[in-house]
């Protein structure tokens, strides 16, 4: 490599490490939380000594509260390991919706814990849909595409919001309001062919949470009519078959093979019951973000040269894995634990440590920790998985 390119690449390295959204390597184009770029560029927080913390109390931190609704989130800000994966934990009161705003720099998956929900969304083309979300439903938005979430009926909704780039906060989200409130009028008034004055009165400042009426149960027609979009942003995760149904406990999981809509972001709901363990494993093309719904967990993380460490997430905390690093979840309570995941990859990978270990030969795994072959005989030979409180 010359100087000249070395240096290019270095500077493009550094820039996607500190959270750029784009870089220059070369002639390529890197891409803000491309993991098979920044799996190449050193990251001191998980390169010391010592592994980093991994656990944020999401639920227990401040947030932006307005009126009876809040959003508290979860960035590199709050959790400096969660660069590839951001998170928001969303109560909104009845009467209120999260205001027409997108993202500029990161897509939207959203699991609906309680209460209803309802969402419009716009995407490019004038394709706009409006779903009505229930516990257990799933929404997925593109990278920049406008929308709205909105309470439905007379009972509080929360939900908790997965974003596929831990820096997208710092970056800011753009908010209808914000916008219209700091243009100049008589620039709106030729952009909407209306008079200056209609704009009297609008907010100067971004309402974040609008509050007003309960919404109709039936969706109002759009201004433009409707336009449907060809692939739904909807898609009922706990209405389907878990994906593994063990002793120990329950995985249902969504990737872009079941909604194809959703290109970056998987998510699973993790049910295990007290004492059971999801096996060590890794993940080779994403990284792990976690919300504990209800329970308590602990979760180990592995970073190579005997680095080790466990942290206990109770309800409302968040933990992070990073891509490649070796993990597992274990129930510590006394009741049935509940998980939400997510991972920035539309299509979900896993290597479970038991399984590894079945697809080699005894006489492999004898010579490699210098045990019998006998030894290896008893161990299991497929995939666990879940293992329950006996570790059957």
């Amino acid at each position: 490599m010359s100087n000249f390119n070395r240096r290019d690449f270095l500077t493009g390295a550094a820039a996607v490490a500190a959270g750029m959204t784009a870089g220059l390597v070369g002639a390529r184009r890197v891409e803000a939380g491309d993991p098979g770029f920044m799996n190449n560029v050193p990251d001191p927080l998980v390169s010391g000594k010592d592994l980093p913390t991994f656990k944020f109390a999401l639920d227990k931190s401040e947030g932006k509260v307005i009126g009876n609704s809040y959003g508290k989130e979860a960035t590199v800000e709050q959790l400096p390991i969660s660069k590839g994966i951001a998170g928001v934990s969303m109560k909104i009161e009845p009467g209120a919706m999260r205001e027409l705003h997108w993202h500029a720099t990161a897509a939207e998956w959203a699991y609906v814990d309680k209460g209803r929900v309802r969402t419009t969304v716009f995407g490019p083309g004038g394709y706009a849909e409006t779903n009505a979300f229930e516990p257990g439903d799933v929404w997925y938005f593109p990278r920049g595409h406008g929308h709205m979430l909105e309470c439905l009926g007379d009972e509080p909704c929360h939900f908790v919001l997965i974003f596929d780039n831990g820096y997208f906060s710092e970056f800011g989200t753009f908010s209808i309001t914000d916008w219209i409130g700091h243009t100049p009028k008589p620039l709106l008034a030729k952009n909407f062919g209306v008079p200056e004055s209609t704009f009297d009165g609008f907010p100067k400042k971004e309402v974040y949470f609008a509050r007003g009426e309960l919404p109709p149960q039936k969706p109002s027609a759009p201004l433009g009519g409707w336009k449907l979009p060809p692939l739904t942003h909807k898609y009922q995760l706990l209405a389907n078959p878990p994906r593994v149904n063990n002793k120990g406990g329950r995985l249902w999981l969504v990737d872009s093979h079941s909604f194809p809509i959703s290109k970056t972001i998987t998510g699973a709901i993790l049910a295990l019951d007290p004492g059971a363990l999801r096996e060590l494993h890794w993940h080779p093309t994403a990284d792990e973000w976690q919300y504990v719904l209800e329970g308590k967990v602990s979760v180990t993380m592995f970073g190579s040269g005997g680095r080790y460490r466990t942290e206990t997430l109770e309800k409302g905390d968040v933990g992070y894995i990073p891509q490649g690093y070796g993990h597992s979840l274990e129930n510590i309570g006394d009741k049935p634990c509940r998980v939400l995941i997510g991972f920035n990859s539309g299509v979900y990978e896993e290597i479970d440590l038991s399984e590894w270990m079945a697809m080699n030969p005894p006489d492999v795994l004898a010579t490699n920790f210098a045990k019998p072959a006998a030894l290896f005989e008893k161990f299991p030979r497929k995939d666990v998985f879940i293992a329950d409180k006996d570790g059957h």
